[in-house]
């Protein structure tokens, strides 16, 4: 299995490791800050180098049996299995996507309906709601900022599946379950605000999140109303 560093602590941006498989399916390595795509966040993108080499990582996905690949250009060089690694982010990229994260908690804060769908990317993020009722879209942005403006401290804590199970209400999400099996699932809490489970890379305070605004609604069926968020900057 590939260590998940990226899960305790999301801001770190470079690590050191060891390559345990490279082939044109990708680079897996024993740990890693990168990643993969999931839970509707893009896989991380980046920079591996080693003694005589470096490559870009132009994705991370998961692999098979807790492994992390991390998806490099056709045709690039690749490390020997052993080789010593250092991995670097894309920082820039990563940072956007854990304030899109963050926001969108934020958006199913405010809007407190199941949720169907979504993504998050570094221009533009949605959530997609079980509901079929038009909103306010000044009245919700401003819920969105005063948040932001607040400063809620936002934290993880892991709980049980048994723990998840006797507590229904946590899982708000209709398409996509938290994954069960492991023995214990990742909640995110932003105090006050929210919890539920997550194990997306997030911001250590809502404040992080910054100039944030409502985008498009969009209807996408009886009972389902599309949600975009921005970044200003």
């Amino acid at each position: 299995m590939t260590e998940t560093l990226f899960r305790e602590d999301s801001y770190l941006q470079e690590c050191d490791a060891t390559i345990m498989q490279a082939d044109a399916d990708g680079i897996v390595l024993d740990r890693t800050i990168f990643y993969p795509m999931g839970g509707g966040q893009a896989g991380d993108t980046g920079t591996i180098s080693w003694e005589g080499g470096s490559a870009s990582v132009i994705d991370t996905r998961y692999g098979e049996g807790g492994t992390i690949k991390h998806i490099v250009e056709a045709g690039a060089d690749l490390p020997v299995a052993g080789s010593k690694i250092h991995a670097s982010l894309d920082w820039d990229r990563r940072y956007r996507h854990m304030r899109m994260h963050t926001g969108l908690h934020l958006l199913g804060s405010v809007l407190q309906f199941g949720v169907t769908g979504g993504n998050i990317s570094a221009t533009k993020s949605r959530l997609d709601f079980d509901m079929e009722d038009t909103i306010d879209k000044e009245e919700v942005g401003s819920a969105l900022r005063a948040l932001v403006q607040a400063d809620h401290a936002i934290s993880c804590q892991w709980i049980t599946d048994e723990e998840l199970e006797a507590q229904p209400d946590l899982v708000r999400t209709m398409s996509v379950r938290p994954p069960k099996g492991a023995g214990n699932v990742r909640l995110l809490e932003i105090a006050g605000v929210d919890l539920q489970p997550c194990g997306g890379t997030h911001l250590r305070s809502t404040a992080e999140v910054g100039a944030i605004r409502l985008g498009k609604v969009e209807k996408k069926g009886r009972h389902n109303r599309r949600v975009y968020i921005e970044l200003d900057d």
